[in-house]
């Protein structure tokens, strides 16, 4: 099978991240997408991880461009509010690695102090081992030129908030027509299936559109992959009950206090609420299951949470009944194969898992580096697909697994929702994050299950700490004996951390908040 002649379907994000991509990478290959001028885009992505920079670094795009025609903003973490239990607090999920030098045992002294002094609060953790927590816990910003924050850097470390909308139609105006690749704005009818996939769509004015390669970007729809040829779709409903949310667009009251650079995350009834702070607006969202609650309860729990003392600033009923709230439903799963014969499913059409980590656009972007790595053969064969198709399910199941994390750790019980998530089983794999006496929680006996996503135990500790499940590894004999604590070493251990959090804390007093920062040297104009 050789690939000159791609066409896309489907003009939304992923869609167009597609083309960018794969047009900067083989730029002797032909580029069509295939737009619909009705059916309109999904635009519920707009919280990324931090390895979007390195996709806009790849297409060389200017960051102050890309911020300014997609509303951006900054964000250093998520932060997870009352997840463990009713009005149990908040704690932060920062990108990449904790800073440990400096220490005595790593991540472990803070462990060790926890069990000496349960009372320690769990955001603690993050304060303790991330310099630039001090920023995001405060609304602040820095580049850390001068590098007080010590291992913060923003070009590994940062990711955004943005209109994922306005970042598909920029790419597509901005980057790939510029670049050649070609427009076509006409719905598809129906395609013509042979042995080896589909031969050829068909438009709506009869057209006939042939590819050696077509990707489905066509969202929950998956008109190709599903729909042409009847693949079978894995669902994970068992796991990840949520199926629908509602959304909105809210105008900020107190912009210095509401811009935070971190996505809020907060669980109520019968799911949680997320938000989105970018430069223009906050994009507000309840993601819960119908199935135990109905669609209108739903919306009125979620306008509850809006007026609550949640939010950073609380709204009153008269400007929650000014909104517009969409309805959105959705399916939680893969496809069994989202290469099959000559059509590969990216985005939504491939699957989804719900939006708790910002994992739509990671997952969009993962999929279509390892599909550019396959197009590097000059004949692509059954082996490449099904090198493929095993990569994206492997990473599907593993952050499947991930967020059910988030779930499968909650003590909430004051709904049938949370009551029924609290005493399901859970996968063998879930039960497996039990930390062995034999090997440290920190150690890589979880590497396996993770094997597919970048630095996968920080996402396991963040979480596990925040959501107060007994990590601490008790093997370190230098420390227990008999389950002895020295209380002379945890004073120790307990002044460094006291020092470093205090330098830190006093580097961020006089840094200007994420909205001086983005009016300083983004939105100048």
């Amino acid at each position: 099978m050789k690939i000159n002649k791609i066409v896309i379907v489907g003009g939304g994000s992923s869609g167009w991240m597609t083309a960018a991509f794969l047009s900067k990478t083989f730029p002797e290959k032909e580029f069509f997408v295939v737009e619909s001028p009705d059916i309109p885009i999904v635009g519920v992505g707009e919280s990324t991880l931090a390895d979007i920079t390195f996709f806009r670094d790849y297409l060389e795009i200017d960051e102050k461009d890309f911020m300014r025609s997609t509303n951006a903003s900054y964000k250093m973490s998520i932060k997870f509010t009352d997840f463990y239990d009713v009005n149990s607090g908040s704690f932060h999920y920062p990108f990449r690695k904790p800073y440990t030098d400096n220490t005595f045992n790593g991540l472990n002294d803070w462990m060790e102090l926890k069990a000496y002094y349960p009372d320690i609060p769990v955001q603690d953790f993050v304060r303790s081992y991330f310099p630039h927590s001090f920023l995001f816990e405060n609304n602040k910003y820095d580049t850390n030129k001068y590098g007080e924050f010590e291992n913060f850097n923003p070009k590994t470390d940062v990711a955004y908030h943005f209109d994922s909308v306005l970042f598909g139609q920029w790419l597509k105006n901005n980057y790939c027509i510029p670049r050649g690749v070609k427009l076509i704005q006409k719905n598809i009818i129906d395609a013509k299936i042979n042995d080896e996939g589909i031969e050829f769509l068909i438009s709506e004015d009869k057209e006939k559109i042939f590819a050696d390669l077509f990707i489905d970007c066509t969202g929950f729809k998956s008109l190709l992959i599903n729909q042409y040829l009847d693949e079978k779709f894995v669902s994970y409903e068992d796991m990840l009950p949520n199926n629908r949310a509602w959304a909105t667009q809210i105008p900020y009251i107190d912009k210095e206090k509401e811009l935070e650079p971190f996505t809020n995350c907060t669980a109520i009834e019968n799911g949680w609420c997320w938000n989105i702070p970018l430069w223009s607006r906050l994009g507000s969202g309840y993601v819960y299951s119908d199935k135990f609650v109905n669609p209108d309860t739903a919306k009125e729990e979620f306008k509850k949470y809006l007026m609550s003392d949640k939010m950073s600033v609380k709204r009153e009923k008269n400007d929650i009944e000014k909104l517009e709230f969409k309805d959105i439903k959705f399916k939680i799963g893969i496809h069994e194969r989202t290469w099959v014969k000559n059509v590969v499913a990216i985005g939504l059409s491939a699957g989804f898992i719900e939006p708790l980590e910002s994992n739509g656009l990671f997952t969009t972007q993962w999929f279509i580096t390892k599909l550019a790595k396959s197009l590097l053969r000059d004949d692509v064969t059954q082996w490449d697909r099904d090198v493929y198709n095993a990569a994206t399910r492997g990473i599907y199941n593993n952050l499947a697994e991930f967020v059910s994390m988030h779930y499968s750790l909650s003590i909430r019980d004051n709904t049938k929702y949370w009551k029924t998530i609290k005493n399901k089983t859970f996968s063998p794999e879930m039960v497996n994050l039990e930390p062995s006496m034999n090997v440290g929680f920190f150690d890589l006996h979880h590497k396996k299950m993770f094997s597919n996503i970048p630095d996968p135990l920080a996402g396991i500790s963040y979480i596990s700490v925040g959501m107060n499940y007994p990590v601490y590894d008790l093997v370190d004999q230098k420390i227990y004996f008999n389950n002895q604590i020295d209380p002379l070493y945890i004073k120790k251990i307990l002044k460094n951390m006291e020092s470093r959090k205090t330098k830190w804390f006093n580097s961020a007093k006089n840094k200007p908040s994420l909205k001086k920062y983005l009016e300083e040297n983004i939105y100048t104009d």
